[in-house]
């Protein structure tokens, strides 16, 4: 019997009508299913209830109710579990998200016939470096940014790559993304679209205070090391934009290809670019 963990966004519309389908709809199938604790209890379904940390230990496979963003945190919890995701899309864009609502139970009996494939996303790892010490790692889906706050100045960002100086950005922020990320904030600030199959890393500047400046797209084997010169504070590391850590002049953030990856489930035969170019037209 496999163990289902659905993760649904509790603010989407419709959300209770479709998590208790969905419920019926696995358990009439032979499937065990588990929630998290907070979604439970919200759903008034305590008996099953599970803590957030012990569920992807005990999940077989992952079900998104939301958007790209609920997928991109359920991402980070299950990829060190090697834990494949299914995402059913109540949101908006849905770039990662695989199951419209529209075709939900046909996608699902295909799912239940296992007739589905498995694409493998690389991630990022960054962690926080005050003087000598490492003050707090993270892992990315989509990107690793660092960020001004609200005061309309300028940081400085002194970039290298594998020890070698690239260059001090004099911008709004910089933003380090995955092929997967590269449609999402990087895209925004003019950096070029890669197709998610690819192992790279991207490097795009915000707003940058210069002529020259441009995206620079790295081996996945380098190491980006980033020392903020900034003389204010409110600078920001965001993960995925999900997670924030408040950055201190002199603080460098480390960025490199992680161990782990996330699994994404596919059930339709469709290429990147016909997901492109559908989303990026609506």
């Amino acid at each position: 019997m496999l163990t289902v963990g659905l993760y649904p966004n509790l603010f989407k519309k419709n959300l209770i009508k479709v998590t208790e389908s969905l419920i019926s709809w696995f358990e009439d199938r032979g499937y065990l299913v588990l929630l998290p604790k907070d979604v439970a209890k919200s759903l008034c379904m305590p008996h099953l209830s599970t803590d957030v940390n012990d569920l992807v230990r005990k999940i077989d496979v992952a079900i998104t109710l939301g958007g790209d963003g609920t997928l991109l945190s359920v991402a980070r919890q299950t990829a060190p579990h090697k834990v494949p995701i299914l995402g059913i899309n109540m949101g908006h864009v849905g770039f990662l998200t695989e199951v419209e609502l529209s075709d939900l139970y046909t996608d699902l009996e295909y799912f239940n016939r296992k007739d589905y494939s498995i694409d493998v996303r690389m991630m990022l790892e960054a962690e926080v470096v005050r003087g000598k010490r490492v003050l707090k790692n993270f892992l990315a889906l989509n990107d690793v940014v660092i960020t001004k706050g609200p005061f309309s100045r300028l940081i400085r960002l002194k970039t290298y790559a594998n020890e070698a100086y690239v260059d001090t950005y004099p911008a709004d922020g910089l933003i380090i993304s995955t092929p997967t990320g590269s449609t999402a904030y990087s895209l925004s600030a003019g950096g070029p679209i890669i197709n998610p199959n690819m192992n790279l890393l991207l490097l795009t500047p915000i707003c940058p205070h210069t002529l020259q400046s441009r995206s620079i797209v790295l081996s996945k084997d380098d190491i980006i090391k980033v020392k903020l010169l900034a003389e204010h504070p409110e600078v920001m590391l965001t993960v995925d934009g999900q997670q924030g850590y408040e950055l201190l002049p002199g603080d460098q953030v480390v960025v490199k290809k992680s161990s782990f990856s996330t699994r994404l489930i596919r059930i339709k035969n469709r290429s990147f670019y016909d997901v492109l170019r559908k989303k990026l037209s609506e």
